[in-house]
């Protein structure tokens, strides 16, 4: 697609990606992506990211259409991830001179990407530079999603450059969200809980930033650029990443699998426990639920307890994919316990603890098994690490 004007004297000179279908090997993109860079041309002139490397030639096309690719002034690298920074060693070629401007913490990130001597200066909040009639204000964002991130704001044009906050993957040519036809919250909601549900704190802490800036356009990353719906986009951020409240009644979520009924059983022991202990208590058979719909759940729980009998050596799938979906959640400092039946060998409760552990769970109590059917003795055990884990709770 050729540049096009976003404001005076700012172009958007970045790539579509119409085809993608996964991002970074986990994040489904059904309606594609784009790869927003946009380029500022007043006195001095200055580029704000490039583009995935797959897209370099495009994207060297679309600066060359509008200016002198060797007169090039500066490049701000707002993050150094390869799908904003895939074409930086491509552009210093063509652009020797320009000065790269990033985060004190990107400063590293961009000679391991780019392996060359080149002029990098760090900005801090606060720091500005002045362009000839439009002036750069650069906000520093750690964490969302990476150490090196930060935003820039043109203070003329009251337009925010906020890297991949406020992105998400959606193609569509026209690029504007009111002139979109399509509806792309879906995606937008979809990006925000992949990318930053596990750094609420931190978008709160960006967000408490903007309120001093007048923000009336925002230019993100990937996706539309924002410009009639600025309030709306911002104001989900903040709900999306406010605190999860305290129970009133403390939770736990109970999730098992069961090949032959004999976990079954230990799940339904221990949920029992639970509630005799005044405990408000949800129990899942994992062949049954879906686990995207129970992140809010786990989330705003006090602990979760997860079942699984050993199969081939191992703890069983559903387990392992509920697992693997907890990495975009805050888990820190909650509890969590293992349990299971057994035949000749019993290591899915070791390796269920060993995962809830690298989670950052509370994990102080060991995993219960039963050898195949159990008995009151083992049942028992269940009805005693249910009850501990109360305790733990209340205490």
């Amino acid at each position: 697609m050729k540049p096009f004007s976003i404001a005076s004297d700012i172009h958007w000179v970045g790539a579509l990606h119409p085809d993608l279908r996964i991002f970074d090997i986990i994040m489904k993109t059904k309606n594609g992506s784009t790869y927003n860079s946009y380029l500022l041309n007043a006195d001095k002139t200055l580029l704000i990211d490039t583009v995935k490397s797959k897209f370099t030639d495009l994207f060297l096309q679309n600066i060359s259409q509008l200016m002198d690719l060797e007169k090039l002034d500066y490049i701000v690298v707002q993050h150094t991830e390869p799908d904003h920074s895939g074409s930086l060693i491509a552009l210093l070629d063509k652009a020797p001179d320009a000065e790269i401007l990033c985060s004190k913490s990107a400063v590293k990130f961009v000679k391991n990407t780019i392996n060359r001597d080149a002029k990098i200066t760090p900005v801090g909040d606060g720091s500005t530079i002045d362009l000839g009639g439009k002036t750069l204000e650069f906000l520093q964002t750690p964490f969302l999603h990476w150490p090196d991130t930060m935003m820039t704001y043109c203070h003329e044009d009251r337009l925010l450059f906020p890297c991949d906050v406020f992105a998400n993957h959606f193609c569509d040519s026209r690029m504007f969200d009111d002139a979109i036809t399509r509806d792309f919250a879906p995606d937008f909601e979809l990006y925000f809980n992949i990318i930053f549900r596990p750094f609420k704190k931190n978008v709160q802490n960006a967000l408490a930033k903007l309120g001093n800036f007048d923000v009336q356009m925002i230019a993100p990353s990937h996706g539309p650029i924002i410009r009639s719906s600025v309030h709306e986009v911002m104001t989900r951020y903040d709900q999306w990443s406010r605190p999860v409240p305290e129970n009133s009644t403390p939770r736990c979520l109970v999730y098992y699998v069961s090949a032959h009924g004999n976990t079954e059983i230990m799940a339904k022991i221990i949920t029992e426990a639970l509630k005799q202990d005044n405990m408000d208590v949800e129990l899942y058979d994992l062949t049954q639920i879906s686990i995207d719909e129970q992140l809010d759940n786990i989330e705003a729980c006090d602990a979760i307890l997860v079942g699984s009998p050993t199969i081939n050596n191992d703890a069983v799938k559903p387990v392992w994919e509920l697992l693997t979906s907890l990495t975009t959640l805050n888990l820190k400092g909650k509890l969590a316990a293992s349990f299971g039946s057994i035949g000749w060998s019993g290591e899915s409760v070791k390796f269920i603890d060993e995962r809830l552990k690298a989670l950052k769970f509370k994990v102080p109590f060991e995993g219960v098994t039963c050898k195949l059917v159990p008995d009151e003795e083992e049942l028992q055990s269940c009805r005693q690490l249910a009850h501990k884990v109360a305790e733990t709770i209340k205490a």
